[in-house]
C-alpha cells in the first residue's frame, strides 16, 4: 500500500524572503493510510503551512510531496477537491450565501460541469448538517452566523466532500467543548472507516484525545513523530514549549492527559 503522504526534503519560503527564513526546512516526512496525525508546536512553527503544501495550495521551495504513491503537482485541483478536504482556520466569503448552500458546495467536485445536484447530493447534505448540528442554520445567511457556527458549516461542507483525506487546521477553535467533541468524533469516525485524518492542534488534550499518531513541530522542522504513546511526553512538551508538565493515563476517559504546572 502506497503511504499516505510522503515528503522528501521539503522546503517552503515565501517569494522574496532569505532562504535562511524557511517556513518549512527540510523536511522528510511519510503519513500511512487510516490514521489520525495531530500536528502540534508552538505559534509560528510553520504548522499550517506544511498542511498547506500537503494539500498543494503552496508551491514546495525545494523538495517533494507525493499524494497516495503520486506527485501532488502533477494532481490536478478538480481530482484533489474530489480527495482532499480542507476545514481551515478561517473561512472568508464576502457574499450571503445561505448555510445549506454552502455545505452544498462541497458536492460541486463530483458533479458533471454545469450539473445541478441532484437527490443523492442533497441527501447527503441533509445527512452531514445533522451529523454536525447545522441543519436548523440551513437557511441562514453565512454572514449572520457566529463563529462557532460557521465553523461546523464550514465542517459540513468538509464532510459532504466525501473524501478519502481530511484536513484540520484549527478546525476547532472557535467551538464550545460540546461542538468540538462532536466534530472530532466525526473525523474519528472518518479514519475508522478507512480515511485519514490530518489536524493541526492548538488544544493539547484534544489531540491526546482523538489521534493515534502524532507530529511534533519546532522552528519549521519536525522535532518527533510517531505514535502518540512514544511522543506524547513531559519531556518533549518541555523542550518544545518550555513548560513544566505531567502526562498521565486518564483514568476516567482512558485517554493520555496533559496536567500543566503553572
Amino acid at each position: 500500500m502506497a503511504p499516505f503522504v510522503k515528503i522528501d526534503g521539503l522546503t517552503f519560503a515565501y517569494p522574496g524572503t532569505d532562504s535562511r527564513t524557511a517556513v518549512i526546512d527540510d523536511i522528510s516526512l511519510v503519513l500511512a493510510p487510516g490514521h489520525f496525525y495531530g500536528v502540534i508546536g508552538p505559534n509560528g512553527c510553520g504548522k499550517t503551512t506544511l498542511l498547506d503544501l500537503m494539500m498543494g495550495q503552496l508551491t514546495p521551495t525545494k523538495g517533494s510531496v507525493q499524494y497516495q504513491g503520486r506527485d501532488l503537482a502533477s494532481i490536478p485541483m478538480s481530482v484533489r477537491a474530489r480527495e482532499m478536504a480542507l476545514v481551515p482556520q478561517v473561512y472568508n466569503i464576502n457574499f450571503p450565501f445561505t448555510a445549506q448552500e454552502i455545505v452544498t458546495m462541497g458536492r460541486y467536485p463530483h458533479l458533471p460541469r454545469f450539473a445541478a445536484p441532484g437527490e443523492k447530493d442533497h441527501s447527503i447534505v441533509q445527512e452531514v448538517m445533522q451529523s454536525t448540528d447545522t441543519l436548523r442554520l440551513a437557511h441562514r445567511s453565512i454572514e449572520r452566523l457566529s463563529g462557532g457556527e460557521r465553523q461546523r458549516v464550514v465542517f459540513a461542507r468538509a464532510l459532504a466532500q466525501k473524501t478519502d483525506a481530511l484536513f484540520l487546521d484549527e478546525a476547532t477553535a472557535n467551538l464550545d467543548v460540546n461542538h468540538a467533541l462532536a466534530l472530532l468524533k466525526l473525523a474519528a469516525a472518518k479514519v475508522h472507516n478507512g480515511g485519514t485524518v490530518v489536524s493541526v492542534f492548538q488544544e493539547i488534550n484534544l489531540a491526546a484525545m482523538f489521534c493515534d499518531r502524532l507530529i511534533l513541530m519546532e522552528k519549521g522542522q519536525v522535532f518527533a513523530h510517531g505514535k502518540k504513546e512514544t511522543i506524547l511526553t513531559d519531556q518533549h512538551l518541555k523542550q518544545l514549549f518550555d513548560v513544566e508538565c505531567q502526562v498521565e493515563r486518564n483514568d476516567f476517559n482512558d485517554h493520555l492527559q496533559v496536567t500543566f504546572k503553572a
